[in-house]
């Protein structure tokens, strides 16, 4: 059982599970370029998403270096961090609370 939570802002998708995973990848490898490959996305794509979530807060999630020699570089900021982690906390806090409820739907299952 995987919930699949997002968080909106107005019209706009302020965090789901797509945008957390590109978090994780910016906090893993330092860099938008990495974290996009990784993911399997273009680097225009991640960075969309970046604008979104940035726009969506009261402060960035994710701050970025531009390239040139020494290359780029983005990385979580403190509330970057703490939206990571409460998040993830979210996600947890859903699987404990339908896990009674899991368990008798899986036995319907197919």
């Amino acid at each position: 059982m995987s919930p699949r939570i997002r968080v909106r802002r107005g019209d706009e998708i302020a965090l789901g599970p797509g945008k957390v995973a590109l978090l994780e990848a910016i906090h893993a490898g330092g860099s938008l370029t990495v974290a996009a490959r990784g993911l399997g996305m273009s680097y225009m794509r991640a960075w969309k998403l970046v604008q979104t979530m940035n726009a969506c807060f009261r402060e960035p999630l994710v701050t970025t270096r531009r390239g040139g020699k020494s290359h780029g570089s983005a990385v979580l900021t403190s509330t970057g961090e703490r939206a990571l982690a409460l998040y993830r906390g979210m996600e947890e806090a859903s699987r404990e609370a339908m896990a009674a409820s899991w368990r008798e739907l899986r036995v319907l299952l197919k």
